[in-house]
């Protein structure tokens, strides 16, 4: 019979096995740092292509087209960021400070402009507002003008009309960070400041506004990074942005490495606006001085001040939802035998295969990269980590230059080796099918997906999945067993947001789809840019309905 190992000696066998564990390598870990590289690599293989170009067009870019690219794109933050900071942070003061007639619907009626692409409102706006329009055509009807020379009308195709669509499709996000930063602070202080004489001007400035700085700044960074990254509106509206560049670089004059160089100005700018962020919060704490803060009180405004408020709110919702809604819903409703169009369905397939696809992948490896840090306690996956979220900070045009150009080349490396093997030409397995859209989705989405599934394992109790442990569950057991069936709300939210954004992603729809593969958002963009808003109808109905899906989820979310 075999005698007992010594206690100590069974002591250092074990400390040697984890010390060898710790050292060594797990799946989990490299698995975690795999996901982290192919989430990081379309950025670097963008920077690098930038520095090592085919062809080097840099200064004449810098002497003719990327002056006008670099300043109308500065513009159009500076301007969409102040508008959109300015309607988000007011709307969220009246809505959390104050009563007025039709407050507590509107405080969520101000969100559903998130369900509305910017660039289906810039449609929906020139088609209401351009010389056949309604609007036109009653003032020629009343007054008895002839044609647009007997009166003055703004240009609706201009920079000024870019400005006030993207701002009121995304002044959503300053509203919904800003109303939880007015929430979760005090009474106390504003009462304080009520009995020192301070009237409501001077209680927004001088105590609100500071102590919501740190939301105002994130928010309207997210504004200004979704304004450099937008495509659509600003390309139909005509104003030439760094994003227009990159596909008039690449697709027009057939250079690359320019798109490329282009992508890196748009990526230094967003990189810019993310540490000027920080910055701009880094010495700025706020801490509630109470241990069980009273809530705010509401101030009833009755008569004029209670309707100019509610009028207040509901311009922004009325630009923002109801006019891009309403046009739409009309040309749908008006021509409803569009909806029986065989590219309508299949543009309506292409969309759900590639964005569930991308959702499904997306949170299942963002699930594992998570887990896998958590079980490596590695330092350099809790680094890599973090940087993974750059993709949702780049624009998607960006994204398209770095997954692209490098997938291009692997694509016909393998189908040269599948040729000389076997003697079968398999074609662009990577870029001539779905695979390069669906890669550039789940890394553009990957920090939602990430945030989600980071978030939901933080509220699992470690005791539970050490109890599992113990009872003899492996590490991938206890993730199944254990934490999905805990997380699985979450995970539902989390698939079903990356899908949303899959929808009504169009710059890397564009530029990375198959020949002859239409998406919900590439069909809006095709018929809308053909002047035929009646047949973009359907499609937009149906990317808007699917954004209101998700602005449900968040509305429940933000209770």
């Amino acid at each position: 019979m075999r005698q007992a190992e010594p206690a100590g000696v069974a002591k250092k066998a074990t400390r040697g096995q984890a010390a060898r564990k710790r050292r060594g390598i797990s799946g989990w870990s490299l698995g975690a740092f795999l996901i982290a590289v192919c989430v990081v690599l379309p950025v670097l293989a963008v920077v690098f292509l930038a520095f090592f170009p085919t062809e080097n067009i840099w200064p004449h870019l810098l002497n003719t087209t990327l002056p006008r690219y670099f300043s109308n794109t500065l513009f159009l933050m500076l301007s969409v960021g102040t508008l959109a900071g300015i309607t988000g942070v007011t709307t969220a003061w009246l809505i959390v400070m104050y009563r007025f007639p039709g407050a507590g619907i509107l405080e969520w009626l101000l969100l559903l402009p998130l369900a509305i692409p910017a660039y289906v409102g810039a449609y929906a706006l020139v088609d209401f507002l351009e010389y056949a329009g309604p609007v036109q055509t009653a003032l020629r009807s009343t007054f008895g003008w002839a044609t647009s020379r007997d009166y003055w009308f703004p240009d609706i195709r201009s920079r000024g009309a870019a400005v006030i669509v993207l701002a009121g499709a995304l002044y959503p996000y300053v509203y919904l960070l800003c109303r939880a930063s007015f929430r979760e602070q005090s009474s106390a202080g504003y009462d304080v400041a009520r009995a020192l004489g301070a009237g409501p001007f001077a209680r927004f400035f001088r105590l609100g506004l500071p102590l919501a700085r740190p939301a105002l700044a994130a928010s309207c960074a997210v504004v200004m990074m979704e304004t450099v990254a937008d495509f659509g509106t600003v390309e139909y509206f005509a104003v030439q942005t760094l994003t227009t560049g990159i596909f008039t670089t690449w697709l027009e004059s057939n250079n690359a490495g320019g798109a490329a160089q282009i992508a890196c100005v748009v990526l230094t700018l967003v990189l810019l606006l993310l540490g000027f962020e920080r910055i701009s919060r880094r010495k700025h704490r706020y801490h509630n001085p109470a241990r069980n803060p009273r809530p705010l009180t509401q101030v009833r405004l009755k008569g004029t001040r209670g309707l100019a408020a509610m009028m207040f709110c509901l311009v922004p919702f009325a630009i923002g939802f109801v006019l891009p809604a309403g046009v739409i819903s009309w040309h749908s409703l008006k021509n409803y035998d569009f909806w029986l169009d065989a590219s309508l369905f299949s543009a309506l397939w292409n969309t759900l295969f590639t964005g569930i696809s991308a959702g499904l992948l997306t949170v299942t490896a963002a699930l594992f990269m998570v887990y896998g840090v958590r079980l490596s306690g590695r330092r350099l996956p809790r680094l890599l980590m973090p940087i993974t979220t750059i993709g949702y900070a780049a624009p998607g045009a960006v994204l398209a230059v770095g997954i692209l150009i490098p997938l291009a080349g692997l694509d016909h490396m393998l189908a040269d080796g599948v040729l000389a093997l076997t003697g079968y030409d398999p074609g662009l397995l990577l870029t001539g099918t779905a695979f390069a859209l669906i890669f550039a989705y789940c890394v553009r989405f990957f920090a939602i997906a990430q945030g989600a599934a980071d978030s939901a394992l933080g509220r699992v109790a470690p005791s539970l999945p050490m109890a599992a442990r113990s009872l003899g569950r492996t590490e991938g057991g206890v993730l199944r067993s254990v934490h999905v069936p805990l997380i699985r709300g979450s995970v539902t939210t989390a698939v079903l947001l990356v899908f949303v954004d899959c929808s009504k992603e169009l710059p890397a729809t564009l530029l990375l789809r198959p020949f002859n593969f239409n998406t919900l958002a590439t069909r809006v963009y095709e018929q809308a840019s053909l002047e035929n808003l009646e047949q973009a109808a359907p499609a937009a109905m149906l990317v808007i309905l699917t954004g209101l899906c998700a602005v449900l989820v968040l509305a429940r979310s933000s209770r």
